[in-house]
């Protein structure tokens, strides 16, 4: 997965989240991000990066948005991966 095609994809996952009343308001409490905010940094990688880390903090959330965006569950870690930033840390 480029850093382009991850960009789209997880435009795909802010979407998700914006239509899951139940998500997007922990995610915007838990990032002290506004509604407003989403909007303007959804070009954002860093950001867009957030929206996917707090996706994966939740197995119903990934199954949910991986249903949502028609793809296989993996796709949001792959995602978040190839974003800038995104890399695995390996710390052995």
């Amino acid at each position: 997965m480029t850093p382009h095609s991850a960009e789209i994809f997880a435009l795909e996952a802010l979407a998700w989240m914006a239509q899951d009343e139940d998500v997007l308001s922990l995610f915007l409490n838990a990032s002290g991000s506004s509604v407003a905010d989403l909007k303007a940094q959804a070009q954002s990688s860093e950001f867009l990066l957030a929206v996917l880390d707090f996706i994966l903090l939740e197995d119903q959330w990934v199954l949910d948005c991986a249903e949502a965006c028609n793809c296989d569950p993996n796709m949001i870690g792959l995602a978040r991966q190839a974003l800038p930033g995104g890399a695995i840390v390996h710390w052995t």
